[in-house]
């Protein structure tokens, strides 16, 4: 008969303290239900979903997306029950690989300092985008005025007080609508100097649409003179008129009466010069 040890003997010894600890759910419920909480009191305290409470005392930690956010919420409840939270966590480090490496600090300072620096407004370029919009502003409104200046010169010639800061040459005062007469007032003959062309349109008569051009082809006067109203133009060589209706019309070209017998109504194109008083 053997007196050595039996198989029994020689099976290994079993950790009764393993085999007693529970489970990381487990232990977490157990406290939950011994502090007299719900889940649902857990979970208001806590912040953590219902069902991801109830997964983790059932020892799933899949729903809590990873080892950082299991750990995270481990202590949360464990602190929620009046548990050290420290043995559980490294508990479940045991279970499931253990806790990973730390993250390098070499990555975070590189990212840290290669961080564009924030730099302040850039006044001094605002500064010489103003200036340059001033000195574009004050250019145009010099070219503006000396176009305008220019454009003076040639208006038509009906008496108009020169706006300021507009030169333009003498013109003749307004003449009052020629009387029925027919004869050239004193002031229209007045008007009529020897080197220019001026032509003088009155409608004692009627009303009548009227045109005036000068030798550039630039309009000078489009529109419909009233009854007893009357229009003076003046050109250096030479003035284009269209009488809409020539019946209704007098004219006076430097300072003479042309006696043409206009019909009512009838449309009549004439050019006049320093020459005439001749239709042209």
């Amino acid at each position: 008969m053997s007196i050595g040890n039996s198989p029994e003997d020689e099976r290994p010894f079993r950790d009764q303290s393993q085999e007693a600890r529970p489970s990381v759910g487990r232990a977490l419920q157990q406290a939950r239900i011994a502090a007299g909480l719900t889940v649902d009191d857990v979970s208001s305290a806590t912040r953590v979903r219902i069902a991801i409470v109830h997964a983790i005392e059932a020892d799933d930690f899949a729903p809590c997306g990873g080892d950082v956010y299991a750990r995270g919420h481990i202590r949360t409840l464990a602190r929620a029950v009046h548990l050290d939270p420290e043995p559980l966590i490294a508990q479940y480090d045991a279970e499931h690989g253990g806790r990973p490496a730390p993250t390098p600090a070499a990555p975070l300072f590189e990212a840290e300092r290669i961080r564009p620096e924030r730099r302040g407004p850039n006044w001094t370029a605002a500064m010489v985008a103003a200036i340059v919009v001033v000195i574009g502003f004050v250019g145009f409104t010099a070219f503006k005025g000396g176009e305008d200046s220019g454009d003076a010169k040639s208006q038509v010639a009906d008496g108009l007080t020169p706006t300021p800061g507009k030169s333009a040459s003498p013109t003749p005062k307004k003449e009052k609508p020629a009387a029925p007469t027919g004869e050239p007032s004193d002031s229209a003959i007045a008007a009529a100097p020897q080197d220019k062309v001026t032509v003088q349109v009155s409608a004692p008569n009627g009303r009548s649409w009227i045109s005036a051009k000068d030798h550039n082809g630039r309009m000078l006067f489009d529109g419909l003179l009233k009854k007893g109203q009357s229009k003076t133009f003046q050109d250096s060589s030479k003035i284009n008129l269209i009488l809409g209706d020539a019946g209704a019309i007098e004219l006076y070209v430097n300072g003479k009466k042309i006696e043409d017998n206009f019909r009512p109504g009838a449309v009549e194109r004439l050019t006049y010069t320093k020459g005439d008083p001749v239709a042209g």
